[in-house]
This record gives C-alpha cells, sequence and structure tokens, in this order.
C-alpha cells in the first residue's frame, strides 16, 4: 500500500529548504493542486523562507535599510496557501527506500519521521570555511542566509568603524568589501588569485583591482591565508598569512560555497564531480522517480562547453523551482541549462560576464580568438559617457560566440544579456554584427560596444581562417 493510499487520494509533497527553489516548487505544485489532491510539508532549518541572499551585503551596507525588505514571501503567507512550513527543523536523513525523511526540531533537539510520495531537495549552499586555526573565533562570519547576516551585523554593531579582513575576492567578497567601507571599515582584501574577481579573466580581473584600490580597500592577491590569531575573549584579532599578519576586528569570508548535499550523499544519490546532485532536464534526480532537486544543490549543463558546472545563483534557484513544481504538480516544464551570466557592483564599477573564460575555453578544448576593445557607454559627445571595456571570445573558424567580459561604468553591465541572449542561440560573431540594437545618444554609441567586440572578433576569425 502506497502512502497515499493510506491518505485516500491526496499525495505528499516533502520539500527541504524553505529558499528560492524549495518554495518556488512548493508554490508552483499548489497553483497546480489544490491542498485535498496534494499536501505540502517544507523544512527549513533557519528562521526565514523565500529571502534574497544576493541582497544581504546591500543590506548590510546600509543600501537595504531593513532585511525584511529581503524577504520575498512569509513564513505566514505560505501557511495561508496550505503549505505546511515547518521553521529551525532540520531534515537529518533520507530512507529513500521506504519514502521518507527524518527531521530534527533545532531548538528542542525532538525527532520524527515524515513520510512522503513525493521528495524535493533543495538544501542550498554552504560558505567554504577551510580547517584553519581560529575559523571558528567569533567576529568570523559568512554570508549566505539572513541568520548569517544578522549575526555580522551584530558583531560590526560591537566593533563601529574597525578593520575588517574580507578573506576572498569572488562576487561575496568583492560587494563584502564594499559593504565594509560604505560603514566605516578599514578593509583589507586577501585573495588567492592573481586578481580578484576569478570568474572573469586577469587582465579584466586588474580593472576591478584597480577601482577597489580606488575606493580605499587595500587589495592583496596571491596570498593564502594560513590561520586567524584569536584573543583570549575568544574573539578573532588578526588573519595570517605566510609573510604578513592584517589586524582583524571582524573577518568576512568571501571564499565560495559548495553544495550542500551531505544528505544526498549518504542516501546514495548521484553526484556530480563538483559535489552537486545530478538531475535530467525535468529536475528530477537521475535514476529516481520521486525525486527532485534544485538551486544551489545541484549542478546544471553549460550550453557553451557542454559540460556540468556548479553555479550557484538566484535566477537559477527560483527557474528550477518553477520547473520542479510544474512537474510535481502534473504539467510538464524543463529547465535547458545556462550560459554563466553573471553581473555584479564594486562601487560605480559594474562587472559581467557571459560564457567561457579562456581558461575554461582551453579546459574543453576549444581554439579561440580573443578581442579586447575600449567604448563608453553613451555617445562619446553626451554627458556622463563613461568608459568601458569589453573582452570577447570567438571559436576560431566556425566564429560562433564563447564569451563575454565587460568592466566599466553606469550602463555597462546589463550590457551583458545581449551576448547571454546570443550564446543560447548559438550566434556567431559575424551574426552578432548585424543585431539590430536599440540607439540614441543617451543609451549608446551609434555601433554599441558589445557590436564593435564582435565585429573586430568576426575580423579576427576571418584572418585566423
Amino acid at each position: 500500500m502506497s502512502m497515499s493510499d493510506a491518505r485516500g487520494a491526496r499525495e505528499r509533497l516533502v520539500v527541504i529548504g524553505g529558499d528560492a527553489a524549495g518554495m518556488s516548487a512548493a508554490s508552483q505544485a499548489r497553483r497546480l493542486k489544490g491542498p485535498d489532491e496534494l499536501e505540502i510539508v517544507a523544512f527549513e532549518r533557519g528562521h526565514f523562507t523565500s529571502y534574497s541572499a544576493c541582497g544581504i551585503p546591500y543590506w548590510v551596507g546600509g543600501d537595504v535599510p531593513e532585511r525584511d525588505r529581503l524577504i520575498a514571501r512569509t513564513p505566514e503567507e505560505h501557511r495561508a496557501r496550505d503549505i505546511d512550513l515547518r521553521l529551525r527543523t532540520e531534515v537529518t536523513e533520507l530512507d529513500l527506500g521506504r519514502g521518507r525523511v527524518r527531521a530534527r526540531d533545532v531548538d528542542s533537539g525532538a525527532e520524527s519521521w515524515t513520510s512522503y510520495d513525493k521528495l524535493v531537495i533543495a538544501t542550498g549552499a554552504r560558505p567554504i570555511r577551510p580547517g584553519l586555526p581560529g575559523m571558528d573565533a567569533a567576529g568570523v562570519h559568512g554570508v549566505q542566509t539572513l541568520d548569517d547576516g544578522q549575526a555580522l551585523l551584530d558583531t560590526l554593531a560591537r566593533t563601529r568603524g574597525g578593520r575588517a579582513v574580507v578573506v576572498g575576492a569572488g562576487y561575496i567578497g568583492v560587494e563584502m568589501a564594499e559593504a565594509l567601507i560604505n560603514r566605516g571599515y578599514e578593509v583589507t582584501v586577501v585573495n588567492r588569485g592573481e586578481e580578484p574577481m576569478s570568474t572573469l579573466d586577469p587582465d579584466m580581473g586588474r580593472l576591478v583591482h584597480r577601482a577597489m584600490e580606488g575606493m580605499g580597500i587595500t587589495m592583496v592577491n596571491g596570498t593564502e591565508v594560513t590561520g586567524l590569531r584569536v584573543g583570549d575573549d575568544g574573539r578573532v584579532r588578526a588573519v595570517v598569512t605566510e609573510d604578513a599578519e592584517f589586524p582583524a576586528d571582524v573577518v568576512v569570508l568571501g571564499i565560495g560555497v559548495r553544495p550542500e548535499t551531505a544528505l544526498a550523499r549518504a542516501a546514495g544519490l548521484p553526484l556530480g564531480e563538483h559535489g552537486g546532485l545530478l538531475t535530467d532536464r525535468s529536475m528530477r534526480v537521475r535514476g529516481q522517480q520521486d525525486v527532485w532537486a534544485g538551486g544551489d544543490c545541484v549542478e546544471v549543463l553549460d550550453l557553451v562547453s557542454g559540460q556540468q558546472r556548479h553555479i550557484p545563483l538566484g535566477t537559477h534557484a527560483n527557474k528550477h523551482g518553477q520547473v520542479i513544481g510544474a512537474n510535481v504538480g502534473g504539467g510538464y516544464a524543463t529547465f535547458p541549462g545556462v550560459v554563466g551570466t553573471a553581473v555584479s557592483k564594486v562601487c560605480d564599477l559594474e562587472i559581467a560576464r557571459t560564457g567561457l573564460r579562456e581558461k575554461d575555453a582551453r579546459r574543453v578544448g576549444l581554439r579561440f580568438e580573443a578581442v579586447t576593445v575600449e567604448s563608453t557607454s553613451r555617445a562619446g559627445y553626451y554627458p556622463n559617457a563613461s568608459p568601458m571595456t569589453v573582452k570577447m571570445l570567438a571559436e576560431v573558424r566556425t566564429g560562433r560566440l564563447l564569451g563575454v567580459q565587460i568592466v566599466g561604468r553606469e550602463g555597462a553591465g546589463k550590457r551583458v544579456d545581449i551576448a547571454a541572449v546570443a550564446l543560447t542561440a548559438g550566434m556567431t560573431v559575424e551574426q552578432m554584427t548585424a543585431l539590430d540594437l536599440g540607439y540614441a545618444p543617451p543609451f549608446s554609441p551609434v555601433w554599441d560596444p558589445v557590436l564593435v567586440a564582435a565585429r573586430k572578433a568576426a575580423a579576427k576569425v576571418r584572418d585566423a581562417g
């Protein structure tokens, strides 16, 4: 007898994880099936649901005045739609054979089993915390959840305007460095890479480096942290590297994240080389009939390289949730993959990328030409026209667009979307030169910077051919 037989015709959907992917899946499934057909139980180990983790640096920096602005849908709103949402409840075990999960109340420690007909794993990712001395000291913070953001703000209130060290210079590291500068801290960023923003090629990362130093951030590249010095009171005092020590009242970890897949691994579910769950296009876990997964805990297909990648972004998580919810609710939807688009800013410098970097293209055996052009965001004679650098990669012989990176001031970042669409459509740089983009002097030069790069790349591909 199946679980649903025991409860009459009603099926039970269990969702693990109450943020973007999990609650999007629950909400979409609820739109398609009412409470009389589908019971939905969702477990979330934190205090919050459906929030923007991407907004945390802007809340910490003061651009977003209060935490609740980052919450898209409150627990009460989910419950009002007949979703049985259980906060501060952590799932500790999956029993796939019997179709049930074991959950523990974080505050009381009480444990219980809940059976399911369909299961959604949306456990997200966890910040990388190297196993170095002092990493667990007070004043050392990751910034993955609203609880993390609140804990960091509590520390900042205690150490007002002191010295902050950010470890790592990816999106979170760079955004947190700016947030701390805005709060009046002396900020040092310690980065093991050659330049900040390793999702860019180093020549483009150098432009970010210059801008950060222009803001008063001390940038230390090519340096490995070996540990943290901790005071007698258990609070962090300094970040230690092989040849230096950087005093710190607060340390923020921006080293990146790993898929949170310990539960899935223990249950024997298939993981990829980056540690993320592997799914088919319907976001169903490979080899499973009634288990789906989405968000930062899965690996996705990179449409440009043809390989699986781990790209933890809220945009993907929400789309995964929509797809899962449709499939669980009796509809049909697929998630075809990504091209790896991301955009960020540090002060007024906008940083954007899509597709492959040089090292990505080499790793998958693609031969390419690379071009870099300097242009402006508006017609050169129009007020406030600002410089912009566009780098473009195109495959030799075919001329297929492989990737674009853009660094510039206002109006630079979102231009990457042109390239994202071109990549998704499999366009060549020659075809891109004919794109009919919007033009008026306040918006762009006659030749948009992306098209200038496409023309130069097309000419280089022709010459090489």
